[in-house]
Parts: structure tokens; C-alpha cells; sequence
């Protein structure tokens, strides 16, 4: 049986940017090609804002309109699908011979998950757009000036590269795809426990606690402040340190086990 031999990676900061935008390039073109995942990461939260508009918002008092409400707990459960096919990809390269050719190749490991979180970026810009879009020919009416779209928009790509970052780690650890999609439940059901759907006072004590003092519920806070007019508080700064922190802890992490993984 041979032994796959990596051969040296090139130096310099134009190599570098050649490796990443090359990775990019092909982890977006697998994206459009894998349509199925596409589609599922769109139309799931599509349907889970129809149930929830439309066949329990009318039972949730929220103090508003529950269309306004909910719209910025489905952007973040919009992002969890997305990020959960991320983890799913990065497990596919490593389980079948993927990174192994990779290997001999003279391309930097830290271009082969970047590549998939700009991937996953690119992939929750869309499906977020049209989320949004669909909310407000349901009724959706953000307040927001250009200002604070912006700012809602920063947050929530802090917010996606954080757990895209994480559902690399995810996908590197795991054996299987089935395996990678099982570790990445926890991105689905988190938002759940926030106050995405229902406000956290209106929850059993235990489960108030974890609400909120979880990183979802601040994002979701901030977003539907800035989108709707509703008071932020303290919760614009403890989402950005949150997300920041997220961030760099699982960005290095999911690095770390990479390299450890396909050292030669």
C-alpha cells in the first residue's frame, strides 16, 4: 500500500489567496449542484414560519403583531439548516479520499474549510433573502432605516461565521455524514430555546434560565430591535461578544482538530 506524501505547500500571500479563492470556488459549485440541500435549507424554514404565523401565531400573545415577532427566530433557524449542510459537506470531503488527493497537493488545510463556511455564507445570504421576503408578503413590516439593516446584516454574518466555523469542527470529527448530521441537532433545536418563537417570561423557570442566558436569545433580540423598533437594551453588546466570541473559539478549534486530523 503506498503512502500519500504531501508535497510543499507554496509560501507567499498571493499563493495563499489563490488556495482559499480556489477552495471557495469549488465548495460554491458544489453547493448549486447539490440542489436537494438547496432547496431544504430554504423550505424548511419557509414552512416552519407558515406553521408558526398561521396556525399558532394566532394563540401567542406577544404584544405585537406575531408576524414581526417571529420573523428574526426564523432567520437564525434559517441559518442553523444552513449550517448543519455545512457540517454534512466538510464530513463527505473527509470520509471519502477527498482531503487524502487534497494532500498531495500544494494547497494550504485552512483553504478546505474556508472554502465551505464562504460556502455556507453565500448559501444563508439566499436563503435569508428570501425568507424575508416571503415575511413580508405575509405581513412582515421591519421599521428599520438603511442604518440599522446594515447593522442587522453584520450581525447575523458574525452570527453565521461563528457557526459555520463550528459546524466545520463538527464535520471534522465526525465518522460519517449521518454521523455529522446527528452532531449538528444541537444548531436546530437551540433556537427553540430562545426567545425565537415565545418570550422567555412566559416559559417554566428552568427553562427561562436557559433562554436567557443562551448566545441565541441576544442575537435574536438585537435583530428584532433593529428590524422592528423594539427596545435592544444590553443586548446589542452581549450578542456581538457572544458572536466574536464564538467566532475565534471555533474557527481555532475546528483548525486545530483539522490539522491534527490529516497530519502526515
Amino acid at each position: 500500500m503506498t503512502t500519500l506524501q504531501a508535497r510543499p505547500t507554496h509560501t507567499g500571500l498571493g499563493n495563499a489567496l489563490t488556495d482559499h479563492l480556489t477552495m471557495i470556488g469549488r465548495c460554491v459549485r458544489l453547493t448549486r449542484r447539490n440542489t436537494e440541500t438547496l432547496i431544504m435549507s430554504i423550505a424548511l424554514p419557509l414552512l416552519m414560519m407558515l406553521l408558526f404565523v398561521y396556525v399558532f401565531g394566532g394563540a401567542i400573545n406577544t404584544g405585537t403583531q406575531y408576524v414581526n415577532y417571529v420573523v428574526p427566530g426564523i432567520v437564525l433557524l434559517c441559518t442553523g439548516y444552513g449550517a448543519a449542510a455545512t457540517a454534512m459537506a466538510v464530513a463527505n470531503d473527509m470520509t471519502t479520499g477527498v482531503i487524502d488527493r487534497l494532500r498531495t497537493l500544494p494547497i494550504r488545510g485552512s483553504a478546505v474549510l474556508t472554502g465551505h463556511v464562504v460556502a455556507s455564507v453565500a448559501r444563508n445570504a439566499l436563503s435569508t433573502t428570501i425568507v424575508v421576503t416571503a415575511a413580508v408578503v405575509m405581513g412582515f413590516r421591519p421599521r428599520a432605516a438603511f442604518a440599522e439593516w446594515l447593522l442587522a446584516a453584520g450581525l447575523l454574518l458574525l452570527y453565521v461565521l461563528a457557526l459555520s466555523w463550528f459546524a466545520a469542527g463538527l464535520g471534522v470529527i465526525a465518522k460519517s455524514v449521518e454521523s455529522a448530521s446527528a452532531l449538528s441537532f444541537v444548531m436546530l433545536f437551540l433556537p427553540y430555546l430562545s426567545s425565537a418563537f415565545v418570550p422567555p417570561h412566559t416559559m417554566p423557570r428552568f427553562l427561562r434560565g436557559i433562554s436567557e442566558h443562551q448566545p441565541i436569545t441576544p442575537v435574536i433580540e438585537t435583530v428584532r430591535g433593529l428590524l422592528t423598533g423594539t427596545p435592544i437594551g444590553a443586548n446589542g453588546w452581549i450578542a456581538l461578544l457572544w458572536c466574536t466570541g464564538l467566532l475565534a473559539a471555533a474557527s481555532t478549534f475546528a483548525a486545530w482538530l483539522f490539522r491534527r486530523r490529516n497530519a502526515v
